[in-house]
């Protein structure tokens, strides 16, 4: 047996007794990694606030006796390279957990340092599938993934707009890309024939495009991407006249897509996981939200489920020791906000499924669920 591995035993050994005992809280850190500042930095704040509020419940209701967590912020503003950077400074600050990242571009890279580090990550919304296809042992994803939701959103279209010229279109991101793939091969094996085209982010004038999609009598087009391009062409096309059902991915799930799109936002689809606050298991999260300036919407309840997840795990394995609590992830059913939840041996949550939503008069209403 190696020094190291002996270390390792030693250690795990060691921390297992400070769970257990009654002696002084010991400080644990965890963090977060996701887009604080840029475009999709709303989506972010929810992350945040999610995790933010479970440390808090967690602290206080001493499921983790002796012990408690500290919160981090780390930002990779949605960027690859950041990300690396983040992932790299977080393991070497002994994080145990980190709940991150958002962007599936910024996920997949990041993830091989946690996995090096042996670093518990769990992604509460990176949705692209090759996430988890690599048997990373410490790596979860607690949302659905793309190949799920693809199919929701291209059988929706199908089932309610078939005939109907339609277009798909991506932001030549990790996710964007990778979701519109999914619909358009989908809807190409139903015997549709979309416009495929792509765009670039961080634009503010997308007429071009609008007016392409109007020249070519585009009656419906399925937008993969984030909620601040997709609200400005959304906009734009209104004010073109363009009478473009828009269909998307779960970015829009923000009050911040309303911001931009303002009232063109009205009637707009997109797909997103089941709604935890209808949830009586969320109820409590539910009400600790509500009670403060927070919102329990969108990915608000996955980062709180995310930790819960991870600290029901330490509690069962009695160690902080990354290897033994991703096995304790695995080995059984969890109760968290989001209601139980289950993982497979890739990581990935088996329970959610995705559910087309639609915003309409400044909320979001189920249209239908799958």
């Amino acid at each position: 047996m190696s020094v190291l591995r002996v270390h390792r035993l030693a250690a795990a050994a060691l921390l297992s007794l400070a769970l257990s005992s009654s002696g002084k809280a010991e400080d644990v850190y965890i963090a977060i990694a996701s887009p604080m500042t840029g475009s999709t930095a709303a989506l972010g704040a929810q992350i945040r606030d999610g995790a933010a509020a479970a440390v808090d419940s967690i602290n206080a209701s001493g499921l983790l006796p002796d012990t408690r967590l500290i919160l981090k912020i780390a930002d990779d503003a949605c960027d690859p390279k950041q990300a690396v950077a983040v992932a790299n400074r977080l393991t070497s600050d002994g994080i145990k957990l980190v709940v991150g990242h958002f962007c599936s571009s910024s996920s997949i890279p990041a993830s091989d340092i946690y996995a090096e580090a042996e670093v518990i990550q769990i992604s509460p919304g990176s949705t692209n599938p090759r996430l988890t296809e690599r048997g990373l042992a410490t790596l979860f994803r607690i949302c659905g993934r793309d190949d799920q939701q693809g199919r929701v959103a291209a059988d929706y279209i199908v089932r309610h707009h078939q005939g109907a010229k339609l277009a798909v279109l991506d932001d030549k991101s990790t996710a964007g890309r990778g979701i519109a793939d999914i619909v358009e091969s989908r809807l190409r094996a139903a015997g549709e024939h979309p416009v495929r085209q792509s765009y670039v982010a961080g634009e503010k004038d997308y007429t071009a495009l609008v007016s392409r999609l109007k020249r070519e009598g585009i009656q419906l087009v399925y937008i993969g991407g984030y909620y601040n391009e997709i609200g400005l062409i959304v906009r734009q096309a209104a004010e073109a006249s363009a009478r473009l059902t828009v269909i998307a991915n779960d970015p829009l799930m923000t009050t911040d897509f309303l911001a931009i799109a303002g009232e063109a936002a009205n009637g707009t689809l997109f797909t997103f996981m089941p709604d935890p606050t209808k949830n009586a298991a969320g109820a409590a999260a539910v009400a600790k939200l509500k009670g403060s300036s927070l919102t329990a919407a969108g990915y608000t309840l996955y980062a709180y489920a995310a930790v819960q997840a991870w600290a029901d795990s330490v509690k069962r394995a009695g160690t902080l020791d990354a290897t033994r609590v991703a096995a304790a992830v695995r080995s059984e059913s969890i109760d968290t906000a989001i209601g139980t939840v289950a993982f497979d041996s890739k990581g990935d949550n088996a329970a959610p499924g995705f559910i087309v939503y639609r915003w309409r008069d400044n909320t979001v209403e189920a249209v239908e669920q799958n």
